[in-house]
C-alpha cells in the first residue's frame, strides 16, 4: 500500500459498533478532509480486498487501482472517487458482514458512512441530477402518479415499449428495469380508521397492539403487503390500526445524501411513531429498508433525540414480531395448506438489522415447507437498478440469486423486500411473479 498504519491487528473478535453520523458539524463537509479520508480508507481497502464481491464500488475501486501507472492508490485519477461513491447504495453489508476494521479496531472503518458523508458534501454543493431527485421523491410521485385515472394512465405508459423509452430518454430509466405500478385506493385509504376489537394479549417482548406504517411502498405501489399483514396479525389476535401521519421513511434521501430533507420527514414520522408508542403500541412496517431507517440510520443521525431512540426501541420487521408472539405462544399454527418448496431471497436492510432469519422460521412452521435461504444481494437497492447508467451493474450484482431460484424451479419464490423480488423477476426465463412472505403466509392461513 502507499500510506502506513501502525497499531491494531488483522481483524476485529468485538462486535461491530456504530458512531454517530456527525452531519451537523461544518467539518463534515470540508471536502479536503474528505479528500483524506477517502485516500485512507480506500487504501487499506487495497490491502485487504475482502469486499471485491459484493458491490460495485469495490471493483470499480480496485480496477482503477490495477490500472495506474503506480499499481497503488497514488496513481488513481481523483474522478475515479465518485464513481467508487456513485455505485454505493448504503447495503451496510462490507460494514455488516466482511469488514475486519469496522469499529472497536484503531483503524475505525465504517465505508458505508463514508460513502453517506461524499454523498451529502454533493448533495450540499447541488450536484444531484434531477432524474434522482424525482425517483427519491417517493411521497410526491405516489401522490401524483396515485390519483384516479392518473394512475391508470401512468400505468399504461409505463408498460409500453414507447413510454418506457420516453422514460429512457427523459429520466435515464432503462427500458428493461422493474418499475412499479401506481395505486389510486392506497392501503392508507384502504385502512383508513380500521381497529379490529379484539382482546390485547400482551408477552414479555410484545404489547400486542401495532401501529402500522405503511411505508411509501407499500401504501401506493403495493397496498396489498399491508392488507396481507393486518390480515396475518388480526388472524393471530394482534389488533392494528395505521399510524396517524407519515411521509416518506427517509432512504431514498438518504442514499442521495440529502440529509436535510431526512430531518424534514423525520419531523414529520417520529411524533406520529411516538404517540402510537405512548399510547401502547408496536411498530411494524412491511419493507426492511424503511425498518432499518428507524433501527439504525435516523438514531444515528439524532443520537440525542429521546423520540427517536424511543422509536428504535419499538419498531419490528413484520416476522420478527410473529417470532416473538411464536416464542411467547401466542401464534396460531393451524395452517389449511403447504408452502411446498420456496426460494427466499433475504434482503441486505433485512440482514443488517441482526434479527437472524426470522421470515424463514416462520414460514417453516407452515407444514410441509422447504425454505431454500438465499442470503446475497439481489441487485436491486433502492433505485439503483432502474438507473440506465447502472442496471448492467445491477443485473450482475444479482445474477446469482436469480440463476439459484430459476435452477431451484420452486413452488414459490419470495423476498421481503418486493422491489428485490421483481429484480429476481426480470432474470427468470419464465413468467412466474416473485409472492412477498406475508401473502404465502396469509395463504397458508386460508385467510
Amino acid at each position: 500500500m502507499s500510506s502506513t498504519f501502525t497499531g491494531g491487528r488483522e481483524g476485529s473478535l468485538e462486535a461491530p459498533t456504530r458512531h454517530p453520523l456527525d452531519w451537523k458539524n461544518p467539518a463534515f463537509y470540508d471536502e479536503a478532509a474528505l479528500d483524506k479520508e477517502l485516500e485512507r480508507v480506500f487504501d487499506i481497502c487495497h490491502g485487504c480486498r475482502r469486499c471485491f464481491s459484493l458491490c460495485n464500488s469495490f471493483p470499480t475501486l480496485f480496477d482503477a487501482i490495477d490500472a495506474s501507472s503506480t499499481g497503488e492508490l497514488d496513481g488513481v485519477d481523483k474522478k475515479a472517487y465518485g464513481e467508487v461513491v456513485d455505485h454505493c447504495y448504503l447495503c451496510d453489508m462490507c460494514y455488516m458482514t466482511k469488514c475486519p476494521y469496522v469499529p472497536p479496531h484503531p483503524w475505525n472503518l465504517d465505508f458505508p458512512h463514508l460513502m453517506l458523508r461524499a454523498k451529502a458534501v454533493k448533495a450540499k454543493k447541488g450536484e444531484v441530477r434531477t432524474r434522482d431527485r424525482i425517483l427519491s421523491a417517493t411521497d410526491a410521485v405516489g401522490s401524483l402518479a396515485g390519483i384516479p385515472v392518473v394512475a391508470e394512465v401512468v400505468n399504461a405508459v409505463n408498460a409500453s415499449a414507447l413510454g418506457r423509452k420516453l422514460l429512457d430518454a427523459t429520466l435515464g430509466v432503462a427500458v428493461d428495469a422493474p418499475i412499479p405500478q401506481y395505486h389510486s385506493n392506497s392501503a392508507r385509504k384502504q385502512l383508513a380508521g380500521h381497529e379490529a376489537q379484539l382482546e390485547v394479549r400482551a408477552s414479555e417482548e410484545t404489547r400486542g397492539k401495532v401501529a402500522l406504517f405503511t411505508t411509501c411502498y407499500g401504501n401506493r405501489n403495493e397496498p396489498d403487503l399491508n392488507l396481507d399483514l393486518v390480515a396475518v396479525f388480526e388472524h393471530n389476535g394482534i389488533p392494528v390500526k395505521i399510524v396517524a401521519q407519515e411521509k416518506c421513511c427517509g432512504m431514498p434521501k438518504l442514499e442521495l445524501g440529502d440529509l436535510e430533507t431526512v430531518e424534514r420527514h423525520k419531523e414529520t414520522n417520529i411524533p406520529a411513531l411516538k404517540q402510537a408508542i405512548d399510547e401502547g403500541y408496536d411498530i411494524v412496517a412491511p419493507i426492511p429498508s424503511c425498518v432499518l431507517m428507524f433501527k439504525q440510520e435516523l438514531p444515528l443521525m439524532f443520537p440525542q433525540d429521546a423520540d427517536v431512540q424511543a422509536v428504535k426501541a419499538r419498531i419490528y420487521d413484520p416476522f420478527e414480531y410473529l417470532m416473538l408472539r411464536h416464542k411467547a405462544g401466542l401464534l396460531r399454527t393451524d395452517f389449511t395448506s403447504e408452502l411446498g418448496k420456496v426460494s427466499y431471497h433475504v434482503p441486505c436492510h433485512l440482514r443488517v438489522q441482526n434479527i437472524g432469519l426470522k421470515t424463514r422460521d416462520v414460514l417453516n412452521l407452515v407444514p410441509n415447507t422447504s425454505i431454500d435461504v438465499i442470503e446475497r444481494c439481489s441487485g436491486h437497492n433502492g433505485t439503483y437498478a432502474v438507473k440506465k447508467e447502472f442496471r448492467p451493474a445491477s443485473v450482475k450484482i444479482g445474477k446469482p440469486v436469480m440463476n439459484r431460484v430459476q435452477n431451484a424451479n420452486p413452488d414459490h419464490y419470495t423476498s421481503d423486500c418486493p422491489m428485490a423480488g421483481h429484480q429476481i423477476e426480470t432474470g427468470l426465463k419464465d413468467a412466474k411473479q416473485p409472492e412477498h412472505p406475508l401473502k404465502l403466509l396469509r395463504n397458508s392461513y386460508g385467510i
